[in-house]
C-alpha cells in the first residue's frame, strides 16, 4: 500500500470515516511516515501541519482512531 501512494508533493489529505456509519470523522493530512507508523500499529497518525511533526489521533484527547482498511483514491494521492 504505503509504496503506491504518491508523496511527490509532500503530504496528502486523508479522510477518516467510521466504518460502520459511513459518517466522516475528521480529514487531516498524512506523510510516508505517519502512514507508516498507521499501518505498523494499526491506529491513525497524521502529520500536523501547525506542530509540524507526527502525531496519533487521541494521544492527547483519548479519541483514537483504530484503522481497519486504507484506501486510496484513483490517482494514489489521497486517502
Amino acid at each position: 500500500m504505503k509504496e503506491k501512494i504518491d508523496f511527490s508533493k509532500g503530504l496528502i489529505p486523508t479522510v477518516a470515516i467510521n466504518r460502520t456509519t459511513g459518517e466522516i470523522l475528521m480529514l487531516a493530512f498524512s506523510s510516508s511516515e505517519s502512514l507508516k507508523l498507521t499501518i505498523e500499529t494499526g491506529f491513525a497518525h497524521f502529520f500536523s501541519r501547525e506542530r509540524n511533526k507526527i502525531w496519533k489521533k487521541g494521544e492527547e484527547s483519548g479519541n483514537t482512531i483504530k484503522v481497519f482498511e486504507i484506501f486510496s483514491d484513483c490517482d494514489n494521492d489521497s486517502l
